[in-house]
């Protein structure tokens, strides 16, 4: 007895089997684009090697591009466009390009030749140790290749004097350091010096200028002494005071309304001769015929 199965169950799996199927169509479809852009990228890709033998870069770069934008599994268009920037010595770009051209090889012959391009990009640009790694990675894909062994051999003999130079030059460049400290310390310990004898002269012209005043100071003592000496030999000299008939005469100037002793001598003599006078009159009066004597009795 044949069991039926539940309607909803055929419609499910019916269902499935027409995405699968759908699914193969796309797939197939899909792998279709694929190879169409893929024959188109190598179309162009063969169109730009032409144009780059005729020497018209331009186009070429321009198809190169062209046929890398298409499809992302044409190694060979990022590969010689790389090439073409290296005779260029556009080394930048030119890495760029080998850079990518490796990561899209599936093949390894293709990864080799990637790789080993880059090595020779790097030794242009002297870097040796990135040089020797890109060539090792090269053989890891191709061991067989005697000319990237010999890169390889270059890129480490170029390496390894590099470093030696380096480790000279940075020996060379401690010693001028270590020269240049000494001739500072030597310059700041002569600086030292020299404003230590500044400090000093600045000092001597102090106490000198303290000297020129100490010696003003004891000419103007000197000076001042002999100044002194000069007023006691003047005093010494001069006659003391009553004695000097200078004196004498100011001491007899008259003071304002005052008679000198000469005029009141003067003046009483000329009373008593007046009063003379005045009693020889009385008297001649008194006596008239008497004998006058000639002298005094008194």
């Amino acid at each position: 007895m044949k069991m039926k199965m539940p309607k909803i169950y055929t419609t499910y799996l019916i269902f499935l089997m027409g995405c699968f199927a759908f699914g193969q169509v796309a797939d197939k479809e899909l792998e279709k684009d694929k190879d169409k852009a893929l024959r188109t990228s190598k179309n162009l890709t063969w169109e730009a090697n032409k144009e780059l033998s005729q020497d018209n870069f331009v186009t070429a770069e321009a198809n190169y591009r062209k046929a890398i934008a298409i499809s992302d599994e044409n190694a060979v268009a990022p590969y010689n466009l790389g090439n073409a920037y290296y005779e260029k010595e556009t080394y930048n770009e030119a890495f760029s390009r080998f850079k990518q051209a490796g990561e899209m090889a599936t093949d390894k012959k293709e990864k080799h030749s990637a790789y080993h391009n880059m090595g020779n990009v790097f030794m242009k640009s002297k870097e040796y140790e990135k040089a020797v790694e890109a060539y090792k990675q090269a053989l890891r894909n191709n061991p067989n290749d005697e000319e990237t062994r010999y890169n390889l051999a270059l890129a480490k003999e170029m390496l390894k004097k590099q470093q030696d130079e380096d480790k000279k030059n940075d020996k060379n460049q401690d010693k001028k350091d270590e020269e240049d400290k000494k001739d500072k310390n030597q310059d700041d310990k002569k600086d030292g010096e020299n404003n230590k004898d500044d400090k000093g002269d600045q000092k001597d012209d102090k106490n000198k200028d303290k000297g020129d005043e100490g010696d003003k100071g004891d000419q103007e003592k000197e000076e001042n002494k002999k100044g002194e000496g000069d007023n006691k030999e003047e005093q010494k000299n001069k006659p003391e005071s009553g004695n000097d008939p200078s004196d004498q005469k100011e001491q007899q100037q008259p003071r304002p309304n005052q008679l000198s002793p000469q005029q009141v001598k003067n003046l009483l003599e000329a009373m008593q001769n007046e009063e003379k006078k005045v009693k020889e009159k009385i008297d001649a009066q008194k006596a008239k015929g008497v004998k006058v004597k000639n002298e005094k009795d008194w």
